[in-house]
C-alpha cells in the first residue's frame, strides 16, 4: 500500500509539477506588476473591512478561515521535514514560492468571488464554480470537486489529527485512541453548528495560536542573537548550492522548499478560494488582496518562526537522498515536530514538548476545521440542484470524522503520503484552470486601482468590464444602482 502511495506522490510532485507552480505564480506576479508589493498597504487595511452579513462572513473572518487551512501541521512538521531532507536551503525556496505563490493566490481568490453564487442562503464558490461559470467546463468543475472532497475529507485529515495525537503522546503521554476520541467530538460541535460556527471559532483561535506561536520564536532567536549572521548566511548559501556542506543537496532544497512551501501556505491549490467567496465585500479584488496577504502570513511569519527556532539553536538532522547523514545533532530522533520540541527544550527546559504539543493541536485542529468547510462547499456544488437533501451534508460529517480519527492511530510517513496524493491532484487541477482563466481577475485588479485613484470605495459592475456568468455582482450591482435612484 504504501509504495503504491508513494509511486502516486513521485509522479504528482515530479519536476513538471514544480516548474508549473513556480512558472504560474511568476506568470501572475509578472502580470499584476508584483502586486505583492506594490498593493501590500491595501492588502492589510482591506483585511480588516467588510462586516459579515446574513449570507457572508467579514473580510477578517474569511481571512481566519483561509488561515486556519494554511496554518496547520506544515508550519511545525512540514517545515522539519523540508530542513530534514532539503538542508537549510529549503528554507528559502519555502520563502520564495509565498512570495511568488502571492500572485496566485491573488489570481484564484478574485475569481472565486467574481463567480460566487448565493445557495441556501449563503455564499459559496471555489475552483469548481469558477471553472463551470468562467471557463463553461462543468464536467471539469465536478471533477475538481470530487478530487477536492477526496482530498480534504478522505486523505488529508489524517495528516493534522497524526501530527496532533504525536504531539500529545510524547509530551503528555496521551494515548492516540483518546486524542482521536477528543478530536471527533471537538470537530463535530463545530461542523454541525455551520460556518458561521466555523467562522467564529477561526476568528478567536488563529490569530491567538499564530502570534504566540512567533512570539516564542522571536524570544528564541534573541536569546541567539549572534547566530543570526550565521544562520542567514547558512539558508541563502545552501539555497544555491555556495555551502560545502549542503551543496550537494541543491537539488532536494529546491524541491523540498517549494513541496512543503506549497503544502503550508496552499497559494494555488485552490483551497483558499472556498473561504474567499464566503466574504461579504462590495468589490472582488479586495478579498483577493487579503488572500494573498495571508500567504505571507503563513509563510514568512509561522514558518519561518520554526525555521529560526530549529536551525539557531542547530536541533536539526540533514538526511542527503541516500540516506546518509549530512547533520545529525538529533541522533534517532525523526524529522516533525520533535525538531521544534528540542529547539524550544534548548532555550526553555520542560516546555518544549509540552508547548509545541499545544501549538500542533490549535493549528492541526482548526486545518480540519478549514477541510471541512471546503469539503462542504464542494458537496454544495454537486448537490445544488437536489432541493432540501441534507443526507449528502450528513454524510460528509461522519467520514471527515472517521478519517480524523483513523489518522490519529494510523502510520505517520503513510498519512504524510495520502496528504501529498490529495494535495497534489488538487494543485494540478486548480492551477491549469487559473491559467486559462486569469483575465476577470486582472480586469478586477485594473478596475479596483482605477476606482482608488479616483478615490472610490471599489464596487464592482461585472457588464461594465465585459465579464459574463458573474451573476450575483450583476444583480447585487443592479439591486444597489436601484436603492441609491
Amino acid at each position: 500500500m504504501e509504495d503504491f502511495v508513494n509511486g502516486l506522490v513521485n509522479i504528482l510532485w515530479s519536476s513538471p509539477m514544480l516548474y508549473l507552480v513556480l512558472g504560474a505564480g511568476l506568470f501572475f506576479s509578472i502580470i499584476t506588476r508584483f502586486l505583492q508589493v506594490r498593493l501590500i498597504k491595501d492588502m492589510v487595511v482591506q483585511m480588516f473591512k467588510g462586516k459579515s452579513s446574513e449570507a457572508g462572513v467579514s473580510s477578517f473572518q474569511a481571512l481566519s478561515i483561509a488561515l486556519s487551512g494554511r496554518v496547520g501541521t506544515g508550519n511545525i512538521a512540514g517545515t522539519a521535514t523540508a530542513i530534514a531532507f532539503g538542508g537549510p536551503g529549503a528554507v528559502f525556496w519555502m520563502w520564495m514560492i509565498a512570495f511568488i505563490g502571492a500572485g496566485s493566490a491573488y489570481v484564484e481568490s478574485t475569481l472565486a468571488q467574481i463567480y460566487k453564487v448565493k445557495q441556501d442562503g449563503q455564499y459559496r464558490g471555489g475552483p469548481a464554480y469558477f471553472i463551470e461559470k468562467g471557463l463553461g467546463w462543468k464536467w471539469y468543475g465536478v471533477l475538481f470537486a470530487f478530487a477536492a472532497i477526496l482530498a480534504m475529507a478522505v486523505l488529508m485529515p489524517g495528516i493534522q489529527s497524526n501530527s496532533i495525537a504525536v504531539g500529545l503522546e510524547n509530551a503528555l503521554g496521551v494515548s492516540p485512541t483518546i486524542t482521536g476520541i477528543i478530536l471527533i467530538v471537538l470537530l463535530g460541535t463545530i461542523i454541525f453548528g455551520g460556518v458561521k460556527r466555523i467562522a467564529h471559532v477561526a476568528q478567536l483561535v488563529v490569530p491567538f495560536m499564530a502570534l504566540g506561536y512567533v512570539l516564542l520564536s522571536i524570544i528564541i532567536v534573541f536569546m541567539n542573537i549572534e547566530n543570526i549572521p550565521e544562520v542567514l548566511s547558512l539558508i541563502f548559501k545552501s539555497a544555491f548550492a555556495a555551502d560545502s556542506m549542503f551543496g550537494g543537496i541543491v537539488g532536494s532544497a529546491i524541491s523540498w522548499g517549494i513541496k512543503r512551501g506549497i503544502y503550508s501556505n496552499e497559494a494555488g491549490q485552490g483551497t483558499g478560494p472556498h473561504a474567499a467567496a464566503a466574504a461579504e465585500v462590495s468589490h472582488p479584488a479586495k478579498q483577493g488582496l487579503v488572500q494573498a496577504f495571508s500567504v505571507y502570513i503563513d509563510t514568512l511569519l509561522v514558518c519561518s518562526a520554526t525555521a529560526f527556532m530549529i536551525l539557531f539553536t542547530g536541533m536539526y538532522n540533514v538526511q542527503a537522498p541516500d540516506k546518509s547523514f549530512i547533520v545529525n545533532n538529533l541522533p534517532g530522533i525523526e524529522a516533525g515536530p520533535k525538531f521544534t520540541q528540542a529547539a524550544i527544550e534548548t532555550v526553555f527546559p520542560g516546555f518544549g514538548a509540552g508547548f509545541v504539543a499545544i501549538a500542533l493541536f490549535f493549528f492541526a485542529f482548526t486545518t480540519i476545521m478549514a477541510y471541512y468547510y471546503i469539503a462542504e462547499t464542494n458537496i454544495a456544488y454537486l448537490t445544488r440542484k437536489q432541493q432540501h437533501s441534507k443526507w449528502p451534508m450528513f454524510a460528509l460529517k461522519v467520514v471527515i470524522l472517521a478519517a480524523t480519527f483513523y489518522g490519529s492511530v494510523k502510520n505517520a510517513s503513510l498519512a504524510w503520503a495520502l496528504g501529498d496524493v490529495g494535495l497534489g491532484i488538487m494543485v494540478w487541477l486548480n492551477v491549469i484552470a487559473i491559467l486559462i482563466l486569469f483575465k476577470p481577475a486582472i480586469i478586477a485588479l485594473k478596475d479596483y486601482e482605477e476606482q482608488k485613484k479616483q478615490g472610490l470605495d471599489p464596487v464592482f459592475d461585472p457588464e461594465k468590464l465585459g465579464i459574463k456568468n458573474a451573476d450575483y455582482w450583476v444583480e447585487e450591482y443592479n439591486h444597489k444602482k436601484d436603492t441609491v435612484s
